[in-house]
């Protein structure tokens, strides 16, 4: 049976971004450390039309500017240089301003497969060890760690095993994880599009009667939707020719970027917020989608899952010599609950407001938006929640 200090299940965006995390002080340590990964990455990066994006905060940028990894990341990242915030067919608006912020961007697109190309070639080898591709099929709580049996009948036992293998993880379910499960009653039409116009690294939230809705920058002109409508309208959008779908954008976006001229492969996501009830046990962290999955409308998940991988990190290293202590990893947890709960309660609820019918709710969001512009400090807190900086505790314990 091998051993590994620390296994990490899911080789994806956090899962690589907390071994980038530990292992530099991890060498030091003598930790070894295995990420197990079912596909395996491609030797090089091949551009996509319709390569699926994720939006990173500035405060995001901050933790891989710290990993040593965001110069490479910035060659392939579209800066956000502004965030249109509007209600159709309402007056209310607001407009965030990365030069009025004091920052070079209120936020960045980027590729997934540039995102992990950069991770995983930012790893040291000699640290951490590839198993990929490979499936943990069963995992096992033993004296002092988990067993984990792999699909090439190998196994391998840990001192800590972290679980991050997305929102639908099996070995959550093994380990009798329960999870809450909130549906929106929505499915998210994802799709990449190209307008008539430059971008200007301009991203524009719109909130409609039938949902909200998102288009924000991509690199080559290029801009990222998240269109979010009820389950039907959903199935509908995604049945469409080209034509009549960027027809039906059109009359919802308006003409902000010109006329639509392309869009991409369309998939559908239902959506629902889900949380794990735990995240840590002995010897054991559930991570990223696989502990909290939000809504994508915010644009908040996989910036709060980067922030639980940075205080995980910190806690690690300043923990014990043998990782896995439940002490170190509750403290971890206490740390980052502040976090979590304020950031899942932060996109929970500008999703449901800004997803209701309600004429009176509605009128309420109206003037909440005519309101940012005539407050500003309640248009800093709004853009430090929208840059991932209001939600961490300093040393002193204030946010």
């Amino acid at each position: 049976m091998n051993r590994a200090d620390i296994a990490i299940i899911g080789g994806g965006l956090v899962g690589a971004s907390l071994a980038l995390a530990l292992q530099g002080q991890a060498k030091t340590r003598g930790w070894k450390i295995v990420l197990i990964e079912p596909f395996a990455p491609g030797d090089s990066f091949q551009p996509s039309y319709d390569a699926r994006s994720s939006a990173l905060s500035f405060g995001t940028r901050r933790i891989y500017e710290q990993l040593g990894v965001w110069q490479e990341v910035e060659r392939r990242a579209e800066p956000i240089r502004q965030i249109q915030v509007s209600d159709r067919g309402r007056f209310g608006s607001t407009r965030l301003d990365a030069i009025e912020e004091g920052v070079p961007a209120l936020g960045y697109v980027v590729e997934n497969a540039w995102l992990g190309q950069c991770l995983w070639q930012g790893l040291d080898r000699e640290v951490v060890s590839w198993r990929c591709p490979a499936e943990v099929t069963a995992i096992q709580a033993i004296e002092s760690g988990y067993r984990l049996q792999l699909d090439d009948d190998t196994g391998l036992d840990c001192s800590l095993a972290v679980l991050a293998d997305g929102g639908r993880s099996s070995l959550r379910e093994q380990l009798g994880i329960h999870v809450s499960h909130r549906p929106y009653e929505q499915s998210a039409v994802i799709a990449n599009i190209t307008p008539g116009e430059a971008h200007r690294g301009q991203a524009f939230e719109r909130f409609t009667e039938h949902g909200p809705m998102a288009l924000l920058p991509l690199p080559d002109n290029r801009c990222a939707l998240v269109w979010t409508r009820q389950g039907a309208d959903a199935q509908h959008l995604v049945g469409l020719d080209e034509r009549n779908f960027l027809a039906e954008l059109q009359a919802v976006f308006g003409y902000r970027l010109g006329a639509l001229r392309q869009v991409g492969v369309r998939h559908l996501y239902p959506l629902a917020l889900v949380e794990a009830q735990e995240q840590v046990r002995p010897h054991l962290v559930v991570l990223g989608n696989a502990a909290h999955s939000l809504h994508p409308i915010a644009g908040q998940g996989f910036n709060l899952s980067l922030r639980d991988v940075q205080s995980l990190a910190e806690a690690l290293l300043a923990g014990p010599q043998q990782p896995g202590d439940l002490t170190t990893l509750s403290g971890y947890l206490e740390r980052q609950r502040l976090d979590q709960a304020l950031t899942i309660g932060f996109s929970d609820q500008v999703t449901r407001l800004f997803g209701t019918r309600q004429p009176l709710l509605a009128t309420g969001r109206n003037l909440g938006l005519l309101g940012l512009d005539l407050l500003p400090t309640a248009k800093r807190w709004f853009a430090r929640q929208a840059m991932g900086l209001g939600t961490r505790l300093n040393p002193r314990g204030r946010l």
